[in-house]
């Protein structure tokens, strides 16, 4: 199999990010990211674990030290390791722990997206898993000062994850289809 050409991957995660996550809504945070140029998209090469927690290690490092107004989040774009979900997974421990070593838990926070993306308790084809499925897997790395204003600025912020899910019943996965085409689902390899 051939490496994903990296601007074919930047496009797609790009193309999600303003379709999906922007365009369904799905952060209400988002757009004023996106459309201040403030989101910092890094497309990996790394084919092992070890390469991708070098790169997280250093877009941590980078995001905890630029001026936010020049980049307020990061997305960290793997597509040739942790392919598999529960692998991805597994190694959000281990991003957590990076975190904790560069002793910016507290300062920074990391989010997951994947394909495959599942929470517990529910079947791969259920719609709500949609809400963090993305083209590629992604690290998203986040400002917690960015989620504290954008939590005073959006009082019910906990009541996003369930109008989240009330979106993307009415879409449907016949909907999410004609959205992403050639994205994966459980009925498409």
């Amino acid at each position: 199999m051939s490496a994903p050409d990296p601007e074919q991957v930047r496009a797609q995660t790009l193309d999600w990010l303003d379709q999906a996550v922007i365009g369904l809504n799905l952060c209400p945070f988002a757009k004023s990211v996106r459309v201040k140029g403030q989101v910092r998209t890094v497309i990996s090469d790394a084919q092992d674990t070890d390469t991708l927690l070098t790169k997280l290690l250093a877009e941590l490092q980078h995001l905890a030290t630029v001026d936010p107004e020049q980049t307020d989040t990061t997305l960290l774009v793997h597509p040739r390791v942790l392919t598999d979900f529960l692998d991805f997974n597994d190694f959000l421990d281990v991003a957590d722990m990076a975190l904790r070593q560069l002793r910016l838990d507290g300062t920074l926070q990391i989010a997951s997206f994947h394909p495959q993306f599942q929470f517990a308790g529910t079947e791969a084809g259920d719609i709500s898993n949609y809400t963090n499925r993305s083209p590629w897997p992604t690290l998203h790395l986040i400002r917690e000062s960015s989620i504290d204003r954008a939590v005073a600025a959006f009082p019910e912020a906990e009541a996003i994850y369930e109008r989240n899910i009330e979106t993307l019943e009415r879409l449907g996965l016949d909907g999410w289809q004609r959205l992403f085409p050639d994205f994966p689902t459980p009925n498409k390899p």
